[in-house]
């Protein structure tokens, strides 16, 4: 099968096309035929260093396709059946190995809406706009939240289950063309990132507001903890611009009570039961057509380098994929 691979840690013209072994599923996987993969920053980190990996090494945890392949002891899934998963190994490949219970089996009754590509769009920033909306934090009716880009993919779809909930949300983005897609996503205000915290403030009577979902890290932190209210929550949860220094835990007393928190998608996905939740509550939204999945760029799989530049570059919006 052809497969990415990356010889050794560098930019995006290590990763090149190679033919690779099929792999063979252990007990309780499923081998999938892939059909399109999602692209996502770890697998940027990944790449180049930043996070450590063993090389040679395939990219890729987000995918969907078709089940060609039982491992022994796999019960509910059947040769033939459409899946897709945030949670395999290797997927920048014609084939792929997933663990039967980290992957669910896309619905019938919306297997026309979610095609391929937009069904490598959901899971990994769909569960991620999930955990966000209901776990890390969960901002009711009428309250007032700042998200950073919100025109990428997690902002859109967390914009939309938010606003589906009645939750009033400002966004940050970088050009007029990316404010005009989160303004369509449902956000109530969409706003440059030069001086967000000065104008949330303006746009709550100088409240600020109940949350600020961050996920670019860096450049952002200081004022995106300027831009909260009393009591206020600041969910982390990325880096796109660089790991926050250490700060003086003092400085959340002494700004109102303010509270910080660092989630990870994984520990979201503890059981069984909360990724069938989860995956549940994302598919009776597209169901209901409240939520939409936007592809900004669609590359095909040899072309992985370029999809890497783009994602890199900020040149997207919504979701970056690969299609095999």
């Amino acid at each position: 099968m052809r497969a990415i691979n990356a010889a050794h840690a560098g930019g995006p013209e290590v990763l090149t096309i190679t033919d690779q072994a099929v792999p063979t599923p252990g007990a309780g996987e499923l081998l999938v035929e892939t059909a399109a993969v999602g692209v996502n920053f770890i697998e940027t980190y990944q790449r180049s260093g930043l996070y450590p990996v063993d090389y040679p090494f395939t990219p890729g945890a987000e995918a969907t396709g078709r089940v060609i392949g039982l491992g022994d002891g796999v019960v509910g899934f059947a040769v033939g059946d459409r899946v897709l998963t945030a949670e395999a190994r290797a997927s920048y490949a014609e084939q792929f190995v997933v663990a039967a219970e980290k992957a669910v089996r896309v619905p019938d009754s919306i297997a026309e809406v979610l095609t391929d590509e937009r069904a490598a769009a959901l899971p990994l920033q769909g569960l991620t706009a999930h955990y966000l909306a209901t776990s890390s934090s969960r901002p009711e009716p009428g309250e007032t939240v700042l998200l950073h880009a919100g025109a990428g993919g997690v902002g859109l779809l967390l914009t939309q289950l938010l606003a589906a909930r009645g939750v009033r949300v400002i966004t940050t983005a970088s050009t007029a063309e990316k404010r005009e897609l989160s303004r369509a996503a449902g956000a109530v205000e969409t706003i440059p990132y030069e001086g967000f915290a000065d104008r949330a403030r303006e746009l709550t009577d100088g409240a600020g507001v109940s949350v600020v979902y961050d996920g670019v890290g860096k450049d952002t932190f200081d004022d995106s903890l300027r831009a909260l209210r009393v009591r206020g929550n600041l969910v982390l949860f990325g880096g796109a611009s660089g790991p926050v220094p250490p700060f003086d835990l003092q400085r959340l007393n002494s700004a109102g009570a303010l509270s910080v928190t660092r989630p990870s998608l994984v520990y979201f996905l503890r059981n069984a039961e909360e990724r069938s939740w989860r995956y549940g509550e994302l598919f009776d939204a597209v169901a209901a057509g409240t939520l939409d999945l936007r592809v900004g760029a669609s590359f095909p799989l040899e072309h992985a380098a370029d999809a890497h530049r783009a994602l890199e570059g900020r040149a997207t919006t919504g979701k970056v994929v690969l299609t095999v």
